[in-house]
């Protein structure tokens, strides 16, 4: 009992972190649970590529990782994983930060999934046996409703990565808005949650500054494109007439 009363805060609410993949979901989760005030978001948890210092999957470089993080008033729990890294490696990495969580009273982690319940099954089934619970705010929402709530309640995004097997190249670098949603072809689902894009979030009403960024170069690396994203404040715009092709473990 006295651990159930140490995991909540001085309101009541109990403590959570926030999966935080740096993209439009994860960001409209924490501004979906801030506004409906049912936890206290005390991080953001995030995978990091340990050896080229992005995010894992999105490739957004670590330093806007950390603007976004200074934005949404929350420290970032970053967990470094190789690249490739096995499953084995990824679930005993992710074990170790879910212990830190228990040590630091928390008990839920929130995500950003919206349908695929074998991704949900598989979260449940792993937090469970570290004693926490996944929170899943935005599930079952209509994907179509869902970024066009997105949109209009003020959030921005840009789509950093692409599968060229589902849409075509030339949307990575695009920003996430009504005319890519009016753009994307029939069977692509409005939120990329079939792997479809992968976006980086630099705007919204859960953060309390634009991330402020520059659509530089895009490389097509491990069979997929990749927009990379750099600070506006130093970022010198780069070409992106072509997407280049790059060799295994080359940065993007």
């Amino acid at each position: 009992m006295a651990g159930e009363i140490l995991s909540r805060d001085g309101g009541g609410r109990p403590k959570a972190w926030l999966a935080w993949s740096s993209g439009k979901d994860s960001a409209w989760a924490l501004h979906t649970v801030r506004q409906a005030g049912s936890f206290d978001v005390v991080a953001l948890l995030t995978t990091v590529n340990r050896t080229h210092g992005r995010v894992a999957m999105h490739a957004v470089r670590e330093s806007l990782l950390e603007m976004q993080a200074a934005a949404a008033g929350l420290p970032l729990i970053q967990v470094a994983i190789p690249s490739p890294c096995s499953n084995q490696i990824y679930e005993a990495a992710m074990s170790e930060a879910m212990g830190r969580a228990r040590d630091e009273r928390v008990r839920h982690v929130i995500f950003g999934d919206l349908f695929l319940q074998d991704i949900r099954a598989y979260r449940e089934k792993q937090l469970a046996r570290c004693g926490l619970a996944p929170v899943f705010p935005l599930w079952g929402i209509e994907t179509r409703q869902l970024a066009e709530a997105m949109l209009s309640g003020g959030l921005s995004a840009y789509l950093t990565c692409v599968d060229p097997r589902k849409l075509e190249r030339e949307f990575a670098g695009r920003r996430f808005d009504a005319a890519l949603l009016a753009d994307l072809p029939a069977g692509v689902d409005p939120c990329g949650e079939n792997g479809e894009f992968h976006t980086f979030a630099c705007a919204g009403p859960m953060f309390s500054a634009d991330v402020a960024v520059t659509v530089g170069d895009r490389v097509e690396r491990d069979g997929f494109v990749f927009a990379d994203l750099l600070p506006r404040s130093a970022a010198r715009r780069i070409p992106r007439a072509t997407v280049r092709t790059t060799t295994p473990g080359e940065e993007v």
